[in-house]
C-alpha cells in the first residue's frame, strides 16, 4: 500500500512539474547587470506577467529569454527577436534602474518611459503568442494562401486547396472576426479577400496599428491590458479580446451605456452632440431610397435606420411610432468642394464617411425634394446583434475615413461591410452586392430582410415601413386643377416644367379648393428649382470660375467657409485634440459640446449669409425662375386668403 501511495505521489509531483512548466516564463539574462539593474528589470517583467491573462500564459508554454541589447536604434524600445527571445534597448536601462523612467514623459501614447517599456514587453509577447498559434511549418505556405478567406464561408466558398482546412485555427491577427472589427473587412465581390488598406485611421491610439494586422493585435493588447477605459473607447474589440482569453482586466472601468455621436442634421440651431443607448434601439431596418435618373442614384441609396424608442416607452413595435427618435446611418461621399465629379467618384476622390441623420430630414430629402420613395425593411437580428451593430457603428462614426467609389465602394458596399462586422451574423459573410436594390434582394433571399411588411402598401405607409414619394401627391393636386380648369398638360412634371409666368394666368380662375392645390404645387416647384440650383452651383461655380469674378467673391467665400465648417459633422474627431482615441469619454465631452456648439453657431450665421448671397452664384435664368416662383407663391396665397374670407372662413396667415 505504501509502495502504491508513493507511486501516486510521484505521479502527482510529475504532473505538477509538467503543469508548472507548461506556462510562460520570462528568464532575464543577467550577465553584465548590476544587482540594482537586475532588480529593476525583474520588477518590470513581473509586472508584465501579472498583467497578462492566465490563458495567454498557459497557451504560450515556453521560456522566453529577455536581454538588454545595445544593437537597437535610439528611438526603439524593444523587439521580439525570435519565438523565444525578447530584446530591450539598453539605453533605457539607467532610467529604469534609478526610477526616473517612471516620471520621464514621452511623446508616445503611454506617457512615461517606464509605461512605454511595460507596453513594449506586452506588445512583443503578443507577437510571440500570435506567431505561436500559426499552423505547423509544413502548412505555412497553404496558410498564407488560405488566410485571406473567412472560415465562415463554408467549403463551397473556398478555393479547392483550402477545402478541408477550415478546422485549422487562425492566429489572432488572421481571425476573420478580428479583421472585420480592426478595419480589414472582406472586399465585396472578391470571394472574401481582404486586400484593402485599413481606413479606420481617425482617433487611433497609435497609428502604427493600421500598418498590418500583426501590429494591430499587439498595439490593442497594450491598451486592453493597461488602459482601464479601453472597453469604453473600443467596446467591440474589448469584447472580442475578453472572449478570446476568457478574462478581463481587473481595473476595467465601468462604461456608460449611451454612445456619443454628432447629428449631421441641417437644423443649425440645435447642438449636434447626442447619444445612442443600444438598449433603446428596438430594431434595425435596411432603409432603401428608390432609384432615380441621376447617374449616381440609378440603383438607389443604402442606409440603415435605428428604430429608437422614446423615453419611458417599453421596447416593442410601438417604438416605430416614435419617428422623431429614429436615426439613420448613411455612408455618403463627403464632397468638401461640392464639385461632384464622376471621375473622382470612380477613382475614389471623395472621402466615404458614416453620417448620423434624423429620420425626418432623410424622409424630406428623398420624398419631397428628390421625389424618391423610401422602404424601411426590418432586418432579422438578435438582441445581441443589434447591440453589437450599434456599438460598432458608433466606433465607425468616430474612426472611419474611407474612399468612396460609385461602383466598388459605394453606399451598398459600405453598408454591407458595416452589417458584417457589426453583427457577426454569418448570413452576411458570403453576400455580395454592389448596388443598393440588389443588396435588399439578396438579404431577402437569405431570410435576413423581412420584405413582407411592404406587401400591403396602405398598411406599410401607416406603420412607417414605407414613405412614398410626393410625386403621387403632386399628381393628385394636379388632377384637382384639371377637374376645374382646361389645363392642357397631362402630367404634373409637365406643369412644373412650364415657365413660372406661363402658370400665372390660371391662378385668378381657380376656386378655393383648386387654389389650395395650386399653392402646394408652386411650393413643390420652388423646391425643384432650389434642387436644380444646388446642382448648378456644384457643376459650374466651385471649379474656380467664381473666384475670378469680383461680383461673386463674397458668395464664393461664404459657401467655401460653410463647407469647411460643416466637415466636422462627417468627421467629428476633428473637434477633439489628439490625446484620446476611440469613442470620446466624459472628460472629452465638455470640449465636444463647446466646439460643436461654436461650429453650429458659425454654420447658422453662414447659412443666413448664404441665403442672401447664393443667388449671385446662379445663372441669370435660374435666378429669374426662382424669383418668379416665389412671386407665384405670394400671388396664389393672397388669392386663397381672399377666397377663404369670402367663403366666411377665418383669415388665413
Amino acid at each position: 500500500m505504501r509502495r502504491f501511495s508513493a507511486w501516486l505521489l510521484s505521479c502527482a509531483l510529475l504532473l505538477a512539474g509538467t503543469s508548472a512548466q507548461a506556462a510562460l516564463h520570462l528568464r532575464l539574462q543577467t550577465e553584465g547587470l548590476t544587482a540594482q539593474q537586475q532588480q529593476a528589470s525583474q520588477a518590470l517583467l513581473d509586472e508584465a506577467m501579472a498583467d497578462l491573462p492566465p490563458s495567454f500564459k498557459q497557451r504560450l508554454d515556453r521560456t522566453i529569454d529577455v536581454d538588454w541589447s545595445s544593437h537597437m536604434p535610439d528611438n526603439a524600445y524593444g523587439q521580439a527577436a525570435a519565438v523565444a527571445s525578447l530584446d530591450l534597448n539598453v539605453k533605457l536601462l539607467p532610467g529604469l534602474t534609478d526610477g526616473t523612467a517612471a516620471t520621464t514623459p514621452t511623446h508616445r501614447p503611454h506617457g512615461t518611459v517606464r509605461e512605454e517599456l511595460l507596453a513594449t514587453v506586452l506588445h512583443e509577447l503578443t507577437h510571440i503568442y500570435d506567431r505561436a498559434r500559426l499552423w505547423p511549418d509544413a502548412d505555412r505556405a497553404l496558410f498564407n494562401r488560405c488566410k485571406r478567406y473567412s472560415s465562415s464561408l463554408g467549403e463551397v466558398g473556398l478555393p479547392g486547396e483550402c477545402r478541408g482546412q477550415t478546422d485549422r485555427r487562425f492566429t489572432l491577427s488572421d481571425d476573420p472576426r478580428l479583421l472585420d472589427l480592426a478595419g480589414w473587412p472582406q472586399s465585396v465581390g472578391q470571394r472574401g479577400e481582404r486586400n484593402e488598406p485599413n481606413r479606420q485611421v481617425v482617433r487611433s491610439p497609435d497609428i502604427y496599428e493600421v500598418t498590418d494586422p500583426l501590429e494591430f493585435v499587439a498595439v490593442n493588447m497594450e491598451y486592453f491590458l493597461l488602459d482601464p477605459e479601453y472597453g469604453c473607447r473600443r467596446p467591440e474589440l474589448y469584447e472580442y479580446l475578453k472572449n478570446h482569453f476568457g478574462w478581463a482586466p481587473a481595473n476595467a472601468a465601468k462604461c456608460p451605456t449611451a454612445l456619443p455621436f454628432l447629428n449631421a442634421g441641417n437644423d443649425f440651431g440645435r447642438t449636434p452632440l447626442g447619444s445612442i443607448d443600444p438598449e433603446r434601439v428596438y430594431e434595425v431596418d435596411y432603409l432603401l431610397a428608390e432609384a432615380n435618373q441621376n447617374w449616381v442614384s440609378r440603383w438607389g441609396h443604402s442606409m440603415l435606420r435605428l428604430v429608437i424608442c422614446a423615453p419611458g416607452r417599453p421596447r416593442g413595435p410601438d417604438c416605430r411610432l416614435d419617428l422623431d427618435r429614429s436615426l439613420v446611418l448613411s455612408y455618403r461621399a463627403f464632397v468638401n468642394d461640392v464639385q461632384l465629379s464622376t471621375w473622382s467618384g470612380l477613382t475614389g476622390g471623395y472621402p466615404s464617411r458614416l453620417f448620423v441623420l434624423p429620420l425626418g430630414q432623410v424622409i424630406d430629402e428623398y420624398t419631397k425634394t428628390e421625389l424618391r420613395s423610401l422602404a424601411s425593411v426590418p432586418l432579422k437580428l438578435t438582441r445581441n446583434e443589434i447591440d453589437s451593430l450599434v456599438r460598432h457603428a458608433a466606433e465607425m462614426h468616430w474612426s472611419y475615413d474611407g474612399n468612396y467609389y460609385f461602383v466598388s465602394n459605394n453606399c451598398a458596399v459600405e453598408t454591407l461591410k458595416l452589417l458584417r462586422a457589426g453583427t457577426h451574423n454569418r448570413k452576411f459573410d458570403d453576400l455580395d452586392s454592389i448596388v443598393p436594390n440588389g443588396l435588399l434582394q439578396v438579404m431577402e433571399a437569405r431570410g435576413i430582410a423581412d420584405t413582407s411588411v411592404l406587401k400591403d402598401p396602405r398598411e406599410a405607409l401607416r406603420l412607417g415601413y414605407r414613405f412614398d414619394s410626393y410625386r403621387d401627391r403632386y399628381q393628385a393636386m394636379f388632377d384637382i386643377l384639371k377637374q376645374q380648369l382646361p389645363i392642357p398638360q397631362a402630367k404634373v412634371e409637365d406643369w412644373m416644367a412650364l415657365e413660372p409666368k406661363d402658370r400665372q394666368p390660371w391662378f385668378a380662375k381657380a376656386d378655393l379648393r383648386t387654389s389650395a392645390a395650386l399653392l402646394l404645387l408652386e411650393q413643390a416647384s420652388l423646391r425643384r428649382q432650389l434642387l436644380l440650383a444646388q446642382d448648378e452651383v456644384k457643376q459650374r461655380y466651385l471649379n474656380g470660375r467664381a473666384a475670378n469674378d469680383a461680383s461673386l467673391v463674397n458668395a464664393n467665400k461664404t459657401l467655401q467657409a460653410m463647407l469647411a465648417n460643416s466637415g466636422f459633422l462627417s468627421r467629428p474627431a476633428e473637434l477633439l485634440d489628439s490625446g484620446g482615441y476611440g469613442l470620446p469619454q466624459q472628460n472629452e465631452f465638455k470640449r465636444l459640446e463647446s466646439e460643436s456648439a461654436e461650429r453650429q453657431k458659425q454654420l447658422q450665421t453662414l447659412s443666413v449669409d448664404l441665403d442672401k448671397e447664393v443667388r449671385a452664384l446662379l445663372e441669370p435664368k435660374r435666378n429669374a425662375e426662382i424669383t418668379a416662383t416665389e412671386a407665384n407663391i405670394k400671388v396664389v396665397a393672397d388669392h386663397l386668403r381672399t377666397l377663404h374670407k369670402a367663403a366666411g372662413g377665418l383669415i388665413l396667415p
